[in-house]
């Protein structure tokens, strides 16, 4: 008998390339992105959901890399995530109290009181009422389904939570309510957060710091204030250009429209992955990668992999001019 032809490999995807991300106790570590830059991923490495295949992740100095189950064990207690669709995360043939409790149960913990005082002391925090207990997940919205998967998260009083997503399947109007209820858990309980989204808004409400990531590389970071007051990467720029305002600033920039699509993770470009698109890429960007670093005038921690930033003299750092920004209804991505 011969051999499985169909398993010949004919390529290979980097989801998740070169990120080097660090989350201090208590502070919340804000990462945004396009559909597919590889955020949620990252949300899975951290929680070991899925198996890195190179690479370091360290939890309070241990190596957690390619821990075995049993090691595992006592560090799942204190990291859980929360899941982007409140409706898919629950199990619709359990109630309230049997997801809420669950944790518990598989880690064998018996809280005082019992695991039903304790399930149901959870349902108050999240702003659920006690006796929604013995009901099903179909009975409730899908705000009110999400915060049961914050309880969810809560029931083994973890240090590091990472929430994928957690607002973006809720309606607008319910967002704000489960955003300010996570900054409430946070301040009160002192939990770090891995706050994944794509909505710039909503992780400048959350997060202290922030990570901007293109197809699977962190191409800026810093607080929140640098990021947000003087963005440097053109991808960031862009994405801030698309955050809606009510009634703009005076001054405040047009939008900037990126064309093309988003190269695939199989044959990523050379040099800088976004130059593709980047209204400022030269030569020198499809030559070398630009390393992720500190520019001059920005704060500590501020860094940025980028070439030709925004905000540099006219030359920057490449030595070629920098062109303005493509605004609304123009604009063609340089090859």
């Amino acid at each position: 008998m011969g051999g499985f032809p169909f398993r010949r490999q004919v390529g290979t995807v980097r989801a998740v390339d070169g990120v080097d991300l660090t989350v201090h106790a208590g502070e919340s570590l804000g990462l945004v992105g396009e559909s597919g830059c590889g955020k949620s991923t990252t949300g899975r490495l951290l929680t070991r959901l899925l198996e890195p295949t190179a690479g370091r992740i360290s939890y309070r100095g241990r190596d957690i890399t390619h821990a075995g189950r049993r090691q595992l064990a006592p560090v799942r207690t204190e990291i859980q995530m929360i899941f982007q669709d409140p409706h898919s995360s629950l199990n619709p043939r359990q109630t309230v109290g049997t997801i809420v409790g669950g944790p518990m149960e598989v880690n064998g913990i018996a809280p005082p009181g019992g695991r039903e005082k304790r399930v149901r002391e959870l349902l108050e925090t999240v702003g659920l009422s006690p006796e929604h207990y013995n009901r099903f997940p179909h009975e409730f919205s899908g705000g009110q389904r999400q915060r049961i998967g914050i309880a969810r998260a809560l029931a083994l009083e973890p240090r590091l939570i990472v929430a994928d997503e957690p607002v973006s399947a809720l309606d607008v109007s319910i967002q704000a309510q489960v955003v300010n209820l996570l900054r409430r858990v946070q301040r009160e309980l002192g939990i770090a957060f891995v706050f994944i989204a794509h909505d710039l808004a909503v992780v400048r409400h959350f997060s202290q710091r922030v990570a901007v990531m293109y197809l699977g590389r962190i191409v800026e970071t810093g607080d929140r204030e640098s990021i947000y007051a003087h963005p440097r990467h053109p991808y960031t720029r862009a994405l801030l250009s698309a955050v809606p305002r009510v009634a703009p600033a005076e001054g405040a920039g047009e939008r900037i429209r990126l064309t093309g699509d988003v190269p695939s993770p199989v044959d990523p470009p050379s040099g800088c992955r976004f130059r593709t698109r980047c209204w400022k890429a030269r030569e020198l960007c499809a030559e070398a990668e630009p390393p992720l670093a500190r520019l001059d005038g920005d704060r500590e921690g501020h860094l940025t992999a980028c070439h030709f930033p925004e905000g540099e003299p006219e030359g920057g750092t490449g030595g070629a001019p920098s062109a303005p920004g493509p605004r609304e209804g123009g604009g063609r991505p340089a090859g």
